[in-house]
């Protein structure tokens, strides 16, 4: 029986599901390893880290993100658990929430609206086509919820997810230092901040600094998302009128 090639090999071990499971939760561990080895450096934060080494290895092998995504859908059906597993934390602030919730409503109307309205403004200065600007609207919400709100708002969801991913790292990375600098220290208030502009990833990171400042940003989330479904085909139609569309 006469080996096959190394090429040979990797078609057959890349139909395999277990290979792309395995290689994303190693991806991430490694990811992890090196985020800690750096002193939890925000330019190598584990999501940004694993995610650029998959899209290398896709790339390289010239697998397609369809066998990809059939072999990794595991890790997309955990998203729904691990999200709703954050209200644990959030369960715990419940006094302090019913003493904030006015404070909170209001921050939380003036992120979503803001969010969606410089991300519209930015991408149409910068001459984005229209399809463009409506995959863009919804990108500071959590992806499931961006994603299907493009679609039906006439955006593009793949565009959108992008935005999402963009949105998430970049907010992970530079909420700390832009919340020093305007001296917002209170955990509740950076918590909530990170929640509302970089979602899940954000959230994460949130996560690993405090527990208060996760579980605000993880409530920030989940009611972003929800806000943000709402409001955007309201905010569609004042754009389009203020443009004579």
């Amino acid at each position: 029986m006469s080996r096959g090639s190394p090429f040979e090999i990797w078609v057959f071990l890349g139909q395999s599901p277990l290979l792309w499971l395995t290689l994303t939760l190693l991806a991430y561990l490694g990811a992890v390893q090196l985020y800690r080895r750096l002193g939890n450096h925000p330019l190598v934060l584990p999501v940004l880290t694993s995610v650029a080494f998959i899209i290398a290895v896709l790339s390289l092998t010239g697998t397609p993100y369809v066998t990809y995504f059939e072999g990794a859908k595991f890790v997309h059906f955990m998203v729904g658990p691990a999200t709703v597993a954050l209200a644990v934390p959030l369960f715990a602030q419940l006094p302090r929430l019913r003493r904030m919730w006015r404070e909170l409503s209001v921050a939380l109307l003036v992120g979503s609206v803001t969010a969606m309205v410089s991300a519209v403004g930015i991408a149409w200065a910068l001459g984005g086509s229209l399809e463009t600007l409506l995959s863009l609207l919804p990108k500071s919400a959590t992806m499931p919820i961006a994603m299907a709100t493009a679609e039906q708002i006439g955006g593009l969801p793949s565009l959108a997810a992008v935005a999402v991913a963009v949105t998430g790292i970049s907010g992970a990375i530079m909420a700390r230092p832009l919340l020093n600098l305007i001296g917002a220290h209170d955990p509740a208030v950076r918590g909530f901040s990170i929640g509302i502009t970089a979602h899940a990833i954000g959230t994460a990171r949130a996560l690993q600094v405090h527990e208060t400042i996760g579980a605000f940003s993880a409530l920030a989330m989940g009611l972003n998302g929800v806000v943000t479904a709402l409001l955007a085909p309201w905010v569609v139609r004042l754009l389009m009128s203020f443009a004579g569309v």
